[in-house]
């Protein structure tokens, strides 16, 4: 299966609020990063074993590990979670930039290093939330 037929059945699985919520934040993300890559992550270990929420990726940065080996992941990603929705800005150094910067601004939602967590589209700012995915994308480009 491909990775946008992955997306839409795993956007289609989630309950009608959480759904709506998922599809209008992932037009919204390919609005703002129009021809990016898309990922999914399944949210599998190599044994099958759920270790993670499934997660649909947008765009592409190189994470450098110290042993000098390299690999391409996602640099914005969204998964539902039992009280909400995930936003993950993957790749940033300064782990307390979101927070400072957006935490204040964007509403009803938890701020950490790399994840802006809440609970439903209504209870957040969008335009705070894409000024946080531009800048997550521009950091790791």
């Amino acid at each position: 299966m491909n990775t946008q037929k992955q997306i839409e059945q795993y956007i289609a699985g989630q309950p009608e609020q959480k759904r709506n919520d998922m599809q209008a934040l992932h037009q919204r993300i390919l609005q703002v990063l129009p021809g990016c890559k898309l990922w999914f992550e399944d949210g599998k270990d190599s044994e099958g074993k759920t270790v993670a929420n499934p997660t649909i990726g947008y765009g592409q940065y190189t994470i450098k590990y110290a042993n000098g080996t390299s690999r391409d992941f996602f640099q914005i990603g969204i998964s539902a979670n039992t009280t909400g929705i995930s936003v993950y800005i993957l790749g940033l150094k300064d782990k307390k930039y979101l927070a400072e910067t957006f935490g204040n601004k964007i509403g009803k939602a938890s701020v950490t290093g790399y994840c802006i967590k809440f609970k439903a589209l209504k209870d957040i700012n969008m335009d705070v939330l894409e000024a946080a995915i531009r800048y997550g994308v521009e950091a790791t480009s």
